[in-house]
């Protein structure tokens, strides 16, 4: 154990060291499992959940394709025309992303959502700084919220087996989705104090040209056919990554077909190949450390921590994980914690699903307390960036901080009192 121990360990360390080559990271560790003989060979291929792995590839071609369509642009420079003064632009921008990053991809949504709030900034002579926090954020805080909205989430659905229903009412209960929701509404009063002073009208403009509609359909047509699936009992497990990745190639098929095959190129380059890669790896390694007994040794140790306290252990992950989201990249954070839930759920003899839904909620907002918390916020300052704007510290933690604190608090406590 102490061999596998000290390799995950390593693993982590390199990953943060070099970010940019973390998966080639995860995938040297797997097959140094593999070789070592912590991890059979013939086990390699069951570890990696090849539904997430499908779900993802075949979300992100959808996604590009949505991108490229306006349809997103359309939407929020109506959602704009209907706002009457600049801070409640704002506020409803970022509450728009947050809607949008519940069924795409956190980065995507910003990539979407940005280039409006830079336009508005710019029409109106105020900071944009400010203004593309707020969207990051929001948008990370809503990636929690259904199946397809964050890797994380697709992550525990793999692990829990859980359908896109399920995030919305599991087992007779609300689901998680509920708890982001009522911590997105807890967040307008903070954005409405920070953004209070900008009162002026804001200019009249012509909405965006909607250059296809088809990715719009597709996008409806993924999250009905998801649902459905939900109905299916018995159902392949892999199920929802095939209804993922037919979308995706339906839609790649008709761009093709419709502008040329450059689209295609386009397309594929749109698929984050590394995080695939990333999530394989991490997979193998799991896998791994879990053979070993790391997994049982560090549940144990979040038992002792919280003297077998389902409160003390509850509020111990929530918060320790909004703690290590704020430094450490989220996606081998909750692949590594699941297994641990699991293990702590079974020794406290308590649902497993009040502790998965309290990973997550930290896990998810927790990358809002720092600029490098998150792949979204990263994205929003390298716009800034490119515009000429540097982006301190406490700059982004006047907003992020404030703003995570909030929605975690509102949100953990509903699953708590409905979970517990």
């Amino acid at each position: 154990m102490i061999l596998a121990l000290t390799i995950f360990l390593l693993t982590y360390a390199l990953m943060l060291a070099v970010s940019k080559y973390r998966h080639i990271v995860a995938l040297a560790s797997a097959a140094l499992y593999a070789a070592l003989g912590i991890l059979p060979v013939g086990e390699i291929l069951p570890a990696i959940d090849f539904n997430v792995i499908l779900m993802l590839a075949g979300t992100m071609a959808i996604v590009s394709l949505f991108i490229e369509s306006n349809m997103p642009q359309r939407i929020a420079d109506i959602l704009l025309a209907r706002t009457k003064n600049v801070c409640w632009a704002i506020v409803s921008l970022a509450l728009f992303a947050g809607i949008i990053s519940a069924f795409i991809d956190n980065v995507a949504t910003v990539l979407i959502v940005a280039p409006v709030g830079l336009a508005i900034s710019k029409k109106l002579k105020i900071p944009p700084v400010p203004v593309l926090i707020a969207i990051a954020v929001s948008s990370n805080l809503q990636g929690a919220a259904t199946l397809v909205g964050d890797t994380t989430s697709i992550l525990l659905g793999g692990y829990a087996r859980l359908d896109f229903l399920d995030f919305f009412v599991f087992q007779g209960r609300p689901g998680i989705f509920w708890a982001v929701e009522l911590g997105a509404l807890a967040t307008v009063p903070v954005l409405y104090l920070i953004f209070n002073k900008h009162r002026a009208g804001v200019p009249e403009q012509k909405p965006a040209e909607v250059l296809d509609y088809f990715p719009s359909a597709l996008l409806v047509g993924l999250v009905a056919l998801l649902i459905c699936a939900s109905f299916i009992h018995d159902k392949w497990e892999i199920t929802n990554g095939l209804i993922c990745m037919a979308l995706g190639v339906i839609g790649a098929a008709r761009a093709v077909i419709k502008r040329g095959p450059e689209v295609l190129g386009r397309v594929v380059r749109e698929i984050d190949y590394v995080t695939l890669l990333l999530l394989a790896g991490l997979f193998v390694v799991i896998a791994g450390i879990t053979q070993a007994g790391v997994i049982d040794a560090i549940g144990e140790l979040f038992i002792e921590l919280s003297s077998g306290s389902a409160f003390v252990i509850y509020t111990l992950l929530v918060f320790g994980s909004v703690l290590f989201s704020a430094f450490i990249d989220n996606i081998p954070y909750v692949a590594t914690m699941l297994p641990v839930v699991t293990v702590i759920s079974g020794e406290l003899g308590i649902d497993p699903t009040l502790l998965y839904f309290g990973l997550l909620t930290g896990a998810t907002l927790g990358g809002n307390l720092t600029p490098i918390g998150a792949s979204a916020n990263i994205t929003a300052i390298g716009i800034l960036r490119r515009e000429g704007y540097e982006v301190r510290v406490k700059d982004f933690m006047k907003i992020g901080v404030p703003f995570s604190l909030v929605a975690v608090l509102v949100g953990c406590v509903f699953i708590w009192v409905i979970w517990r």
